[in-house]
């Protein structure tokens, strides 16, 4: 695939409570809301890093998919309800100070920071739907 230029847009993550999520990507981390759209009854939003507008994380009700049979929905929520179905992991130049802004804020600590072997230094949360998130300061930053 030489001279092809591919990138990433869109993420698409799972959650129980779309306000409560919005609450926490938008309130919190300081994400700015792209779309907020109703289809067929189902709502979706998406969010983006502010320095990232190109880049968009749909935040959906579990088995957004309107082809999603009953049981796939299912499946989708005992995923969640484990944390096993959402991670994201994001790039910081302060890992220490964005767990202080994010503790702060009432979310589920999953990781206090800490140095990795590789060098560089993260922390970890759950979102309010149990989506694991990573921050992450490379070592060399």
């Amino acid at each position: 695939m030489t001279g092809t230029n591919i990138k990433l847009v869109y993420w698409t993550l799972a959650v129980h409570d779309l306000d409560a999520a919005l609450g926490f990507y938008r309130d919190v981390l300081g994400f700015q809301i792209q779309d907020d759209v109703e289809v067929e009854g189902m709502r979706s939003v998406s969010v983006s890093p502010p320095r990232q507008p190109d880049v968009r994380i749909v935040l959906e009700p579990p088995g957004g998919n309107r082809s999603a049979r009953p049981t796939d929905r299912q499946s989708i929520t005992d995923l969640m309800a484990d944390g096993l179905l959402g991670r994201l992991v994001f790039v910081t130049d302060n890992c220490d100070a964005t767990f202080e802004h994010i503790e702060a804020s009432g979310a589920d600590v999953i990781q206090e920071p800490i140095n990795q072997p590789s060098g560089a230094r993260d922390c970890a949360f759950r979102d309010p739907s149990g989506n694991i998130l990573r921050f992450a300061q490379p070592h060399d930053r």
